[in-house]
């Protein structure tokens, strides 16, 4: 996959972390984004699973939907992660202006993480 494939990417965040982002103006990523130079993101077929997998059981979480018409081309890239899937990571921070919508994701009774409905 490459850029321009999709429409739309998702960002897990905890409700804290993407305040301080809006107060700042711009998402510099999560500690573990941090720790490995780019903001991981997933794509509508990965994100309940990425939510499974490193946000199990937490509240609080937001999903933040991005238009990737509005990253830099250079800075976004698809790369294999899981299984090798290609997973989108930018390189740098996020302009918020590249935010089509920022939602809450809740936990359901059985523990799973509540999606609205999702874009590609």
């Amino acid at each position: 996959m490459t850029t321009g494939e999709t429409g739309l990417i998702y960002k897990i965040a905890p409700r804290a972390l993407w305040q301080a982002a809006e107060a700042a103006g711009r998402f510099a990523g999560a500690p573990v984004d941090v720790r490995d130079g780019f903001i991981h993101f997933s794509t509508s077929a990965q994100v309940a699973e990425t939510a499974a997998k490193h946000f199990a059981g937490q509240d609080d979480l937001l999903l933040v939907a991005i238009r990737t018409a509005r990253l830099d081309p250079a800075r976004l890239r698809w790369e294999p992660s899981r299984g090798g899937a290609l997973f989108p990571h930018l390189y740098g921070p996020l302009a918020l202006d590249a935010v089509a919508w920022v939602r809450p994701l809740p936990l359901a009774p059985d523990g799973r993480h509540l999606f609205p409905a999702l874009e590609d």
